[in-house]
């Protein structure tokens, strides 16, 4: 079976240094991908070069077994959506406004939203738990609400893949556990989940695949209990980390080195 989304020996680099080199990874259609790591690692910058948004200096990325590079704008927005770590609104638009921004792939930027799309809009809203928030200033929010807004902002694209940077960043516990639920429910409905977690207690019983992205540009890729070992955690982020006994979730931890 072709995976969803390829990325073949990819690299990137910024003028002052060197993100990515030769990464490969295939995620498959209906999963739910994990990556994690560092802080400056480079996972923001993977995930933008699986949308499309960058372009990568060596190596392909291809996106049901075909070139991402070869699908215009549009196709690539009805395809793969992104939600990022920041968006940045200059103006006072609402909620509203914002996540109607989601079907510009579908109705362009002149044509006003048929009922197709304003139920999708609403659908958005209601599975981010935005609605009530419609009305809104977006840059009046709380962080957590933002946050929320951006997901619906993706879904409203109704992609086949949803690449989602730090989506728990700015939530509390229980917007946490419904922002999982929320991914097990599209997951249900046929999309595609590849998202890069702070979090890391999230990730064993809620993502059947981690990629694990590390010093010398080193990607492990496995189950959690394969990659999110001990051994595994000290090497990527240099500092020890026990699973314990009790508790589903990985704990950091001050002993001696």
């Amino acid at each position: 079976m072709t995976p969803l989304l390829e990325l073949h020996t990819i690299a990137f680099a910024h003028p002052a240094r060197e993100v990515l080199r030769n990464i490969s990874l295939a995620i498959e259609e209906g999963t739910a991908t994990a990556l994690i790591g560092p802080n400056g690692i480079g996972k923001t910058t993977l995930l933008r070069l699986a949308s499309g948004a960058i372009t990568p200096a060596h190596g392909e990325v291809f996106f049901n077994g075909k070139p991402l590079r070869d699908l215009d704008r549009r196709q690539r927005a009805q395809s793969v959506a992104l939600v990022p770590q920041r968006l940045e609104v200059p103006f006072r638009f609402t909620v509203q406004q914002i996540v109607e921004q989601g079907r510009t792939p579908y109705v362009g930027y002149l044509r006003g939203l048929l009922r197709e799309d304003r139920l999708a809009v609403d659908r958005a809203l209601d599975l981010a738990h935005v609605t009530s928030l419609r009305h809104r200033i977006f840059n009046e929010l709380s962080g957590g609400e933002r946050q929320r807004v951006k997901i619906a902002l993706g879904l409203a694209q109704q992609p086949k893949l949803l690449l989602l940077d730090e989506p728990t960043q700015n939530l509390d516990i229980g917007r946490q556990v419904e922002l999982i639920d929320l991914l097990h429910l599209l997951r249900s409905e046929g999309i595609t989940i590849f998202a890069s977690i702070h979090d890391l207690h999230l990730v064993p019983n809620n993502f059947s695949t981690v990629l694990l992205l590390g010093p010398d540009h080193r990607l492990l890729e496995g189950s959690p209990a394969d990659i999110m070992t001990s051994e595994h955690l000290q090497w990527a982020f240099d500092y020890p980390a026990s699973r314990h006994l009790f508790l589903p979730e990985l704990l950091v931890t001050k002993e001696t080195r």
